[in-house]
């Protein structure tokens, strides 16, 4: 017999997942040597990573700076700095187009530490030096930094050098490239000494600047959109012309406003099927029409104003006569929100001084009738808590809605200017409206007026249920001027010495930014030990030109001739220029006061930047009281000038 035949070898098999060259396998196989060093060779190589990720961290500005041919030039030009700004892929069309000097002109930087947050109530004012000229040239990067390092200032981008449109993707499109805002770096100088002239010539320029980027991107269209060199519709009705039709005339620009005319007389028509806003159509279309007649006494402006004036009646077709908040002028036809039948207290609360003014020219009752109804219902009105008002009110029953809830902000705020305006208007004689506006004042007093820690600013929040909250809009910055106002006609002395503590507050309000710049709404700090007075929450960081702030400052310096005033509003106009200046024409509005490297443009010019805010600092300016007498003249609440009415 013969033994079976012996094998030599011995046969493996490996399932799929037991591959040699697996990528698990060679994991744990680098897992096995690295747990055989000894931990000294581990510490040390894993330090020899982490210095060559700190050393590539703290060059890589530099490599990228020089692999995309990044060109800075910095200059010294009997005391002009220029400051660097990055070009990329800019089109050469537009560095043609774009100003070699920004406006206005400026003196060498001497810039201060940064002091911001948390301030001690810090004096931007003793800042020197009105700042910088911006220039682009190729192949010069080193010689910048070595200026800039003799300046002791940071090389490269900084506030106020360039902001691109889409900035955090490096680089982007060609069309990207062409939408960027060149903001001029604009320091403060010595503002006392600040000649009046040079500051109403720079509200001027500022004017003329937004004027070209309407006039270009924009013309006969709602709003200009300066960023994307485009427009944005909301009515369709040339909303930022026609509210800027009287800022032009006080400013003295004749051309503009000649041009803005023609346009009026031949473009402008009503007769449109489209649904608008009846506040916003009254008081920047029906008050700016009638503002500029009675500026220029041309009754082409009164016969549009009649026209938009008669279209807007419809909406007062309700169970309650409380308007419906939206109108379509071409069919007649009225309706609320597609998602509540409330209407805001104050937009039903102020239209009263256009209407009231529309019946006055032309001896048609209706007008005024259908607001005063309105005012007589407020007044009425249960669930108010010691003249404060609801922000909401229902248009079928007439009552107010979402009770509880008192703020001086927005869907309140102007019903209490509009009370103080309408007795003003009236010449004092209703006197139902002073009450009510006095009983107000006492329950902002009682329920909403607090004080800030650690520097005891003076602010107005809000009420909510019993609660009260240390919220408080931009908007309220109108208080202070209306409180002023009141004063000057002969309210108690005490409205005036509050207007000024609160004046400090919407002042604090820019100067304890980064940039500046006001954000949308602040939380004031109550509690002892607070580092600082303002937080702002990171959804309320934004600016959209507003110029409540600079409408108060135009009443109290007109008032007190307090040159503290003019000089806060001079430099929050420094700041508009250096932030949301765009270099091809317009002004935007921004979303983060709180970054001046970079914040961030909506690409937005709202229309009421012309209509109001650059007016109102012409007027803060201008040592001419009768220019815009207060004493013949009630501003509405988009600061168009409407006559007091003479005594019968």
């Amino acid at each position: 017999m013969h033994s079976p035949s012996r094998k030599d070898f011995v046969s493996l098999t490996f399932t799929g997942s037991g591959n040699y060259n697996s990528k698990q396998w060679r994991r744990q196989s680098c897992w096995r040597k690295w747990k055989q060093l000894s931990r000294l060779q581990r510490n040390l190589i894993l330090f020899t990573v982490a210095l060559m990720l700190v050393c590539g961290i703290a060059t890589y500005p530099t490599v990228t700076e020089h692999f995309r041919g990044l060109t800075v030039v910095v200059k010294e030009d009997e005391g002009h700095v220029l400051k660097p700004v990055i070009p990329e892929v800019l089109p050469e069309s537009d560095k043609q187009n774009q100003p070699l000097v920004p406006e206005p002109p400026s003196e060498k930087q001497k810039r201060a530490p940064h002091k911001r947050g948390p301030p001690g109530l810090q004096n931007r004012l003793q800042k020197k030096g009105t700042g910088s000229d911006i220039q682009v040239e190729e192949n010069q990067i080193q010689e910048a930094k070595k200026a800039d390092k003799e300046e002791g200032e940071k090389p490269l981008v900084k506030r106020g050098a360039l902001i691109e449109a889409n900035q955090a993707t490096e680089g982007g499109t060609a069309k990207e490239a062409e939408n960027r805002v060149n903001v001029p770096a604009v320091e403060q100088e010595n503002q006392s000494h600040e000649p009046e002239f040079d500051r109403l010539e720079a509200v001027r320029d500022a004017f003329r600047h937004a004027w070209k980027g309407y006039k270009e991107f924009a013309w006969g269209q709602d709003e200009l959109r300066p960023i994307s060199k485009s427009y944005g519709e909301w009515f369709g009705l040339g909303l930022t012309l026609i509210d800027a039709l009287d800022t032009m005339w006080i400013l003295n620009l004749k051309e503009e406003f000649e041009e803005a005319k023609t346009w009026v007389s031949t473009e402008l028509s009503f007769n449109k099927n489209v649904d608008v806003n009846l506040f916003e159509s009254t008081i920047r279309i029906l008050g700016g029409l009638l503002s500029t007649y009675h500026l220029t006494g041309d009754t082409l402006f009164l016969d549009k104003a009649k026209d938009i004036g008669t279209r807007l009646m419809p909406a007062f077709n309700t169970p309650s006569k409380i308007p419906y908040s939206d109108v379509n002028i071409g069919k007649g036809t009225a309706h609320p929100p597609r998602w509540t039948s409330d209407s805001t207290v104050a937009e039903v609360t102020s239209i009263q001084l256009e209407f009231r003014e529309l019946s006055r020219l032309t001896q048609d009752t209706r007008y005024r009738a259908a607001v005063d109804e309105v005012m007589q219902k407020v007044h009425k009105l249960e669930g108010k808590q010691d003249g404060l008002v609801p922000m909401f009110i229902n248009t079928n029953s007439g009552q107010f809605t979402h009770l509880g809830v008192f703020t001086l902000g927005a869907r309140a705020d102007s019903y209490y200017e509009y009370l103080l305006k309408q007795w003003i208007q009236g010449g004092q004689k209703e006197t139902e409206l002073l009450d009510d506006y006095l009983q107000a004042l006492e329950g902002v007093k009682k329920n909403l007026l607090k004080k800030s820690s650690p520097n005891s600013l003076t602010f107005v929040g809000e009420l909510s249920h019993g609660q009260f909250s240390p919220k408080m809009d931009h908007l309220v910055c109108f208080l202070p001027g209306t409180l002023a106002l009141g004063a000057h006609h002969g309210l108690p002395a005490e409205h005036m010495e509050l207007a000024k503590q609160l004046m400090e507050t919407c002042y604090q309000m820019y100067a304890q930014m980064e940039t500046g710049l006001s954000p949308e709404i602040v939380h004031f700090n109550m509690h002892e030990g607070s580092i600082r007075d303002v937080d702002v929450k990171l959804a309320d960081r934004h600016n959209l030109l507003r110029p409540e702030t600079v409408e108060s400052l135009f009443y109290l310096y007109r008032f007190t001739k307090d040159r503290k005033y003019r000089d806060w509003g001079w430099e929050i106009l420094q700041n508009f220029n250096k932030y949301t200046k765009v270099s091809t024409g317009g002004y935007t509005s921004i979303n983060n006061v709180r970054d001046p490297e970079y914040p961030s443009p909506r690409d937005k010019m709202e229309s009421f930047f012309l209509g109001e805010t650059l007016k109102y600092f012409y007027l803060l300016f201008s040592d001419d009281p009768e220019l815009v007498s207060l004493d013949k003249y009630v501003f509405n609440t988009e600061a168009h000038p409407l006559p007091i009415w003479p005594a019968e």
